[in-house]
Order: structure tokens, then C-alpha cells, then sequence
């Protein structure tokens, strides 16, 4: 990608949350840090934090019956933990940024490990968050999840199109305002128990309920008009980098294929996958769907075309070939293991190739 060389990062914020609360917060933070810290140390903590509760709520509810009646519940001393680490998370993910231009070390790389990171933050998020209702009478069911994760993941991707399109990444609103409203869930969570959730928050409008709609109407009321307003903004002014419409579209192909092809899996599947291991299978859709989406940002910051499908969706397409004609049921546990270890290995595989290839090009460029 000869393209690097010439990035101008843009990004917009337009949240009222994160302009007059969270930034004078994080120019705040930021201080303490000492200079010679790397930002994609920050960044890469910051993941890593996510990833633990995600494995700690794993080991405490694996199968998310935890917070349904009747069943163990996850320790009240876990829900803190997971609020601290979460805010704590979303803290080193906007202080990154802030530590990069305050040491002058604003680069591509940083970038990219930033958003690539984020992109897979997703799920991690999506699911640890699950385990406050579970699937239980009172909870979501792990279908009814498994939409809300595509809309989170759609929502997600909607800005990075943008940018592949305008030039500029408008930071989405819903979140800063979904990562410090579920920390502090998860705290008061710890201090009311799981039960509070269970009780209407009004008249027979359950919280359940008003987590779904919280996270749907966010997509179709906020994230999609501002997305749609922008490009067609960018439309009128003549700035739009691609001018066809196929064109402008491809970046939608491969997750749109994904969503049908892991959705007919899960309508076709002889042992009801999704109901017997939701954590995996969720797993790998968001593993999937990472790579799709750092697909996108190399491309958009390289200003090259973006890659009509991904190669994660063939093995995909054939597992699901292979459950339609019908299988054992632990051969189909089986392919799912298979599948995620494999996405799991190529999407860290293809990571790891990225930052090296991008890091000997800021060595030349440096060298220059």
C-alpha cells in the first residue's frame, strides 16, 4: 500500500458527552502519563482489559443462565470489577489518541491499531454485557442477541464506510454514551443484584426491553441518519471519493454475505448451534467481522478499493453447506470450534502482519 505515506488522520466528535465531559476528562488523564509511554501500548491495554471480562464473565456465566431466578449468580465482587475495568477500557481508549499528538507520535499504525482493535472490541462488549439479563425467562433470548450484536456491529462498521466514502470519520455518538452507561450498570448491578432487572422499570416495560430498544433505536434514530446525512453532505459538495454506487456499496458485500451466511446456519442447524454454544458462535461472528472491517480501515487509509469478499467467508460458506445436509451433533460442535480457532489464528495472523509491514514503512519514511 503506497498510499500511507500521505495520511491525513480526520476524525469528528460531535457528542455533546465526549466534548464537554469525557475530553476535559481524558486532557486530564493523559498528564499522568509519563512521555516515553507508547499510545499503542494505551491502546493495546486497553483491549486487553476488555477481553479479560469478557473471559472472566465467561468462567462465572458460560452459558448466560448466571442472572437468570433460580440459578447461581455471578459474585457481586465480579460486576465491579467488570464496571472498573470497562471504564478504565474506555478511559485508555480515548487517552491514546491524546498521548499520540502530545508526544508527536501520531502515525498510521496508531491508526489503525486503534479502530482494528475497536472493531473487535465489539463483541467482546456486546456478549460481557449479555450476562446482566441472560437468556433465562426474565433475560433475551440468544437469537433476540444475536440481532442486537449484528445491529451494534452494523452501527460499528456505518462510520468506517463513511469514511472509505467521505475521507472523515465521524465518531458515532451511541458510544461514549453506551460505555460509561454500562459501567455504571455493572457497578449498581453489584450493589441491587441481578433481580432488580427483573421488575418493570415502567408500567410492564421491562429493563430487557428497554435494552433492546436502547441499542435499536440508537442505530436507527442517531448512528444511521448522521451516517446518511454526512455522505450525502459529502454527495452535494462533490467529495465523495468513489462515484459510482457499486462502488461507494462494496464495503457493505462481505458483511452483509457474513450476517446471511451465519444466520442460515443458525436456521438450518440440526442441533440448534446457537442455543448450545451462543459464546462461540458469537465469537466467531465478531472474529469474522473484525477482520472484515480492518480490511476496510487499510483500505481507507491507504485510499485502495476494498476488497469485494473476505476469505473468512468461504470456509464458512461450505461449514454451512455441510450443516444443511444435516450432521451429527457433535460433529457440528466440532466445526464450530474448528472454525473459530481458525478465524481466531488468521485474524491475529493477519494483524500482526499489518502492524509489521506498516512499521517497516514508518522506519523508511523516517529514514528518508
Amino acid at each position: 500500500h503506497a498510499g500511507y505515506s500521505s495520511v491525513c488522520y480526520s476524525a469528528v466528535d460531535t457528542n455533546p458527552l465526549s466534548l464537554y465531559i469525557m475530553h476535559p476528562f481524558w486532557n486530564t488523564i493523559v498528564k499522568v502519563f509519563p512521555t516515553w509511554l507508547a499510545p499503542n501500548l494505551i491502546t493495546f491495554s486497553g483491549f486487553l482489559l476488555v477481553v479479560f471480562n469478557f473471559l472472566l464473565m465467561a468462567y462465572f456465566d458460560p452459558d448466560f443462565y448466571a442472572s437468570a431466578p433460580g440459578y447461581k449468580h455471578v459474585p457481586d465482587w465480579v460486576w465491579i470489577v467488570v464496571g472498573i475495568l470497562n471504564f478504565i477500557a474506555y478511559t485508555l481508549d480515548g487517552v491514546d489518541g491524546k498521548q499520540a499528538r502530545r508526544t508527536n507520535s501520531s502515525t498510521p499504525l496508531g491508526e489503525l491499531f486503534d479502530h482494528g482493535l475497536d472493531s473487535w472490541s465489539c463483541v467482546y462488549f456486546v456478549v460481557t454485557v449479555y450476562s446482566i439479563f441472560g437468556r433465562g425467562p426474565s433475560g433475551v433470548s440468544v437469537f433476540v442477541l444475536y440481532l442486537l450484536l449484528w445491529v451494534v456491529l452494523f452501527s460499528f462498521i456505518l462510520s468506517h464506510w463513511e469514511k472509505y466514502n467521505t475521507g472523515i470519520l465521524f465518531l458515532p455518538w451511541g458510544y461514549d454514551i453506551s460505555q460509561v452507561t454500562i459501567s455504571f450498570v455493572y457497578i449498581v448491578t453489584a450493589i441491587v443484584g441481578v433481580e432488580a432487572w427483573y421488575e418493570p422499570f415502567l408500567f410492564n416495560f421491562l429493563y430487557r426491553d428497554l435494552f433492546t430498544a436502547m441499542i435499536i433505536g440508537c442505530a436507527l434514530c442517531v448512528t444511521l441518519p448522521m451516517s446518511l446525512l454526512n455522505f450525502f453532505r459529502s454527495y452535494k459538495n462533490n467529495t465523495l471519493k468513489h462515484n459510482s454506487v457499486y462502488e461507494a456499496m462494496v464495503p457493505f458485500f462481505s458483511p452483509c454475505l457474513l450476517f446471511v451466511l451465519s444466520t442460515a446456519w443458525i436456521l438450518h442447524s440440526p442441533s440448534d448451534i446457537l442455543e448450545l454454544h451462543p459464546r462461540v458462535f458469537y465469537f466467531m461472528v465478531g472474529t469474522a467481522f473484525a477482520n472484515i472491517t480492518c480490511q476496510l480501515i487499510v483500505c481507507q487509509m491507504s485510499s485502495t478499493r476494498c476488497p469485494t469478499l473476505n476469505w473468512f467467508l468461504v470456509p464458512l460458506f461450505l461449514v454451512v453447506l455441510v450443516v444443511n445436509f444435516g450432521v451429527a451433533s457433535h460433529v457440528e460442535s466440532i466445526l464450530l470450534y474448528t472454525l473459530t480457532a481458525l478465524f481466531t489464528l488468521a485474524h491475529i495472523h493477519y494483524g500482526v502482519q499489518v502492524v509489521k509491514q506498516l512499521s517497516r514503512m514508518e522506519e523508511n519514511n523516517i529514514g528518508l
